[in-house]
């Protein structure tokens, strides 16, 4: 069962981690998806409301996020289960994606969130992002699970 405390939800027991998943990893990529796998633990208590991924580090700060192109489902990159229906907004300013859950995924589900930049940057870093998880409720209150770390490199070097 969710925690309710002062009209604002909390995780019985919070998901911990992140992990992060990116097959191309060269500059400017086009086909680049970023996979967020998190698992919600049997004791949750509340299914998992959205997603808050903030771009933290990184010296290209103009890259863009699709919103429309983003997708979730159960399972993990390369072994989609079923299909998470998401609404997805996109800050540039604040270098953040916020994605909600309208069908929460429930306790002991494992997810995974699929971003699709519309290319990787074009500046060779180590970028990174913060991933934060929200119960499903009223009020949510995030709960940390780290950070998703992303190299990019400049070239293919021989």
């Amino acid at each position: 069962m969710a925690l309710e405390l002062d009209g604002q939800t909390w995780f019985a027991r919070q998901p911990w981690k992140v992990t992060f998943t990116n097959y191309y990893a060269y500059v400017g990529q086009t086909a680049a998806t970023y996979y967020f796998t998190i698992t919600l633990p049997e004791q949750a208590g509340a299914g998992l409301g959205g997603l808050v991924i903030a771009q933290t580090r990184g010296v290209d700060r103009s890259f863009q996020f699709a919103p429309a192109r983003t997708k979730a489902f159960v399972g993990l990159p390369r072994r989609e289960g079923a299909s998470i229906p998401v609404q997805a907004a996109w800050d540039s300013q604040a270098r953040r994606i916020t994605v909600q859950f309208p069908q929460p995924p429930q306790p002991g589900q494992t997810i995974t969130l699929a971003l699709k930049p519309w290319n990787n940057p074009f500046q060779a870093d180590t970028y990174m992002f913060s991933v934060q998880a929200l119960p499903a409720g009223p009020n949510p209150v995030g709960a940390s699970l780290g950070f998703a770390t992303m190299p990019i490199f400049d070239g293919i070097r021989l």
